[in-house]
């Protein structure tokens, strides 16, 4: 694969939320391809975990424990960055989290709370690390995890679904306002990945809804946080140097779907009476 591309020999990463899941991924597949890596995440003993596991391929990690609900920790994990690296080349705005809640049975706290955790806090941190992406004069590249919730409506996840919304459309203005800085910028809806959170929730789930789940995702299974970061690293890499300001479902067909699902009889259809 390097030889086609995908090498990120001595790039360095910021991954928030990498000590799990999804960002474990991205991190865990972009130090496979080359990367250094600082794994930024308020859970230190796991966070500290997948540093060792990005060293254990022979890059340089860096561990930097911030909570993403404080802006005083989002500079100075910034200024850990400048500090170990002097450079950033690739960004993945990764940190998130939602509960189930009716939009009215929502309080005034929890929607601030909601907002800041799932969008303000990937603008202040995106917004600190540019200049230096800049400085470097290698451009970079910015990836933002959004969900496919942005793409759709979401009972039960209102705040949640329109912050990942407005991450879609802050992508595609960076996209433009960082190009002539060779900055390339992109978000991701990934739908149905087994991280841990998942596999927690999977515990209250009955056979016949895991049934029922695997035919609404075409490819008929849930996807692994290896291979969404295997995404995330293509972004990141050469081979999308022509990609700016997309949004790419990670989920198997699922948006492509859009309601139609497989019934017991494996046809598909829109609904089954």
């Amino acid at each position: 694969m390097k030889g086609a591309g995908l090498d990120l020999s001595g790039k360095v990463a910021l991954v928030t939320g990498a000590a799990s899941g999804l960002g474990k991924g991205a991190a865990l597949a972009m130090a496979r391809y080359g990367a250094n890596i600082c794994v930024l995440d308020i859970d230190e003993d796991n966070g500290e975990r997948v540093a060792r596991e990005v060293r254990d391929q022979g890059r340089e990690a860096l561990f930097i424990r911030a909570d993403m609900l404080d802006e005083t920790q989002i500079d100075e994990a910034i200024g850990a960055v400048k500090q170990h690296f002097g450079r950033l080349d690739i960004l993945v705005n990764n940190v998130g989290g939602s509960r189930n809640k009716s939009f009215l049975e929502q309080s005034r706290r929890s929607i601030r709370r909601h907002i800041f955790l799932n969008l303000e806090s990937a603008m202040y941190l995106t917004q600190g690390v540019v200049p230096m992406m800049i400085e470097g004069g290698r451009g970079g590249v910015i990836i933002n995890v959004a969900s496919t919730e942005a793409l759709r409506a979401a009972p039960g996840f209102a705040v949640y679904a329109a912050c990942k919304a407005g991450m879609v459309s802050f992508t595609k203005t960076l996209a433009l306002e960082l190009a002539g800085h060779n900055i390339r910028s992109h978000a991701l809806a990934p739908d149905l990945i087994e991280t841990e959170g998942l596999k927690a929730l999977d515990t209250a789930v009955s056979d016949a809804q895991k049934e029922a789940r695997s035919r609404y995702v075409p490819l008929g299974r849930m996807g692994s946080p290896a291979e969404f970061g295997n995404v995330v690293a293509f972004l990141a890499s050469d081979m999308a140097s022509y990609l700016n300001g997309t949004t790419l479902p990670v989920d198997a067909g699922a948006t492509a779907a859009s309601g139609w699902y497989r019934d017991p009889d494996n046809n598909w259809c829109l609904y089954h009476a």
